[in-house]
């Protein structure tokens, strides 16, 4: 079977592309366009945590001084900067996760040119993404993954005025590898930081590699060159997983599955944050 016939198959399964779609909005937020990105979000079934949060602010983003982010570290960051640049003194909600990271705090770094915004917060591209989408014109020769999705998506933006719904490409890469090896066809590339746990589950990077390549891996919903390491000496000794990390948890319970093992999770709903529908696809996969 083609890997085009398998993308089909498993296509119902995967969420709008949370990255995409948190910077269309913010642009449309921006704009005073709120209401079209609230529009298309009410249209889709299964919505992540974070994409529920992003649904919420534009609600009310223009009437309340209190802004619930949920568990998003990316909507947080965007917001926070809106917020500063803007001096709209909004005083912001976190949930779960976030409330433990350590994060930026200072309103200064709107002035911040990108390249030391990227130097932020173990090296997120977050808050020069938020510069960029704010307006920032600067130009960085090869950009991190996620900074060159908010330069395409402020280009898209400016040209149409208008956007398109995107599946999240990550995942879909993600569940397509998965596939293959459970057809016994082993072949993954971990092309940026939430590549990570997946590829680090079967063995396509090792830890340091993977600490050297991102560093902002340090920096997630966990320490998650450690969560990856604390999950898998849990899952060889059968032990329940304990991580409430979404992306530690799909990656191991996508290698118990191509191993034929039940993996247990304290925290099973973890990957509701970005993949609502990850444990249909799970349970499906063998049919795919």
């Amino acid at each position: 079977m083609s890997n085009q016939t398998l993308n089909s198959k498993i296509n119902d399964y995967i969420p709008l592309d949370k990255s995409w779609t948190m910077r269309m909005a913010i642009l449309d937020l921006l704009d005073g366009q709120a209401e079209r990105s609230l529009q298309i979000l009410k249209g889709e079934k299964f919505l992540s945590d974070d994409l529920v949060a992003l649904k919420r602010v534009l609600g009310y983003w223009d009437n309340k001084n209190s802004i619930d982010v949920g568990e998003s570290g990316t909507l947080y960051r965007f917001l926070q900067f809106i917020s500063w640049k803007q001096e709209l003194n909004k005083k912001f909600v976190k949930h779960g996760t976030l409330e433990n990271r350590d994060i930026c705090n200072n309103p200064k770094i709107t002035g911040y040119p990108l390249e030391k915004l990227l130097k932020l917060d173990n090296g997120t591209s977050q808050w020069a993404s938020a510069a960029v989408l704010c307006g920032n014109k600067e130009s960085i020769k090869n950009p991190p993954f996620k900074l060159a999705i908010t330069y395409k998506a402020v280009k898209q933006w400016n040209e149409n005025k208008n956007w398109v719904v995107l599946r999240d490409q990550t995942i879909q890469n993600q569940a397509l590898s998965f596939i293959n090896i459970l057809k016994n066809k082993p072949e993954f590339t971990p092309n940026h930081s939430e590549d990570y746990c997946f590829a680090r589950a079967f063995g396509f990077i090792a830890a340091e590699k993977g600490e050297k390549l991102w560093s902002s891996l340090r920096g997630h919903e966990s320490n998650r060159i450690v969560e990856m390491e604390k999950a898998l000496d849990e899952y060889k000794d059968k032990k329940a997983i304990a991580s409430k990390d979404h992306r530690v948890v799909q990656a191991i319970a996508m290698k118990g599955k191509t191993e034929g093992r039940d993996a247990k999770f304290k925290f099973p709903a973890a990957v509701n944050k970005t993949w609502p529908q990850f444990w249909s696809f799970l349970e499906k996969s063998s049919d795919i």
